[in-house]
């Protein structure tokens, strides 16, 4: 560098060699910043969710339905060379193993029957929540009042819902538009059935938050957030009428999780579960009860995509219930908003 020593005022003036090597510096090479509150940004049980909730592709359906044809048959095959090898040569153990795969197959048609049972419901629920929707959008009377009937028809028969039954019959005798009549429908009907959907989520978050903070066996938490999920979601179907077999509990989990991750809501952060306990205390946590929270508040959004697709009524006149309010209730008195 040089001066001007003639102006002893000016500034100073710094020669900058062109041909100087610059320092390397790759921005994808910095380390990611710390998580200041202490939280996972994923778990083992929110990729599972959304491995859950993928479609799967035609030619894995074509491979599975094949799979499982080609599977039977060579069962089916087998059991029948030996009954028939047994018949020949021992009557008795053959006459034995008839009865015996004739009681398998009955009980196999039966369960078969309270399947389609199953998804017959899920089907009721899924028409009345699109004529509801029609019936609203083009404000016909006539098609309110057939959906007000199915609705109703639903809950007949439920001790608990029989108070409310007379209630909605009483109000909706005299409402003569579509809004009205649907709206009387939400009221007397589904505000009951959403508290007590609510209840079980908060219920079913509060069980994974525990149970994934306090197993400590690798992926036993997994198993174990999974099942209650699932009893959850069944729960829910319940609930608002659809109760569903094994087969059909499995179709409405993999409807449910494809509805989250098509909304994006698998993935949770710690924007969600800050402001419940506050930045102080969420420092302090431990990553095991971090993930605890982190599968609970995934629960709390699985149980109300479930209400999502479980309720036959759109929601008309109450609003959905906020995630943050159900991990409030859930975890209710385990934490204070704002504390340290």
């Amino acid at each position: 560098s040089t001066m001007n020593t003639q102006n002893p005022n000016s500034g100073v003036v710094i020669e900058i060699d062109a041909n100087a090597d610059a320092p390397d510096v790759d921005p994808g090479s910095a380390p990611p910043l710390p998580d200041e509150a202490g939280l996972p940004q994923a778990t083992p049980v929110t990729a599972a969710a959304g491995w859950m909730g993928q479609k799967p592709s035609r030619l894995g359906r074509w491979f599975a339905g094949l799979l499982a044809s080609f599977v039977g048959l060579v069962a089916s095959v087998a059991a029948w060379n030996f009954v028939a090898g047994l018949l020949a040569s021992q009557p008795v153990l053959g006459w034995i193993a008839t009865v015996l795969i004739g009681l398998l197959v009955l009980i196999a048609l039966i369960w078969a029957v309270r399947e389609a049972a199953g998804f017959a419901r899920l089907a009721r629920l899924d028409r009345i929540q699109r004529q509801a929707g029609q019936a609203m959008d083009q404000g016909d009377v006539a098609s309110a009042k057939v959906v007000a009937e199915r609705v109703a028809g639903l809950y007949r028969g439920r001790p608990e819902m029989e108070w409310a039954l007379a209630n909605h019959a009483q109000a909706g005798a005299d409402l003569v538009d579509a809004d009205s009549l649907l709206l009387a429908v939400e009221h007397h009907l589904m505000v009951p059935l959403d508290r007590a959907a609510q209840a079980e989520i908060e219920a079913a978050a509060r069980k994974v938050a525990t149970a994934t903070a306090l197993v400590p066996l690798a992926l036993a938490d997994v198993a174990a957030a999974l099942v209650l999920n699932l009893r959850m979601i069944r729960t829910v179907a319940e609930i608002y009428g659809g109760r569903s077999g094994a087969l059909g509990n499995w179709r409405l989990t993999r409807q449910v999780l494809a509805h989250l991750v098509a909304t994006g809501a698998v993935a949770i952060g710690d924007d969600l579960l800050e402001p419940l306990v506050g930045g102080g205390l969420m420092s302090k946590l431990s990553r095991r009860f971090g993930e605890g929270l982190v599968n609970g508040a995934l629960t709390a959004r699985v149980g109300l995509a479930a209400m999502d697709v479980c309720r036959p009524l759109p929601r008309i006149g109450t609003k959905r219930p906020k995630v943050r309010t159900v991990i409030a209730g859930a975890l209710g008195g385990l934490f204070k908003p704002g504390g340290a």
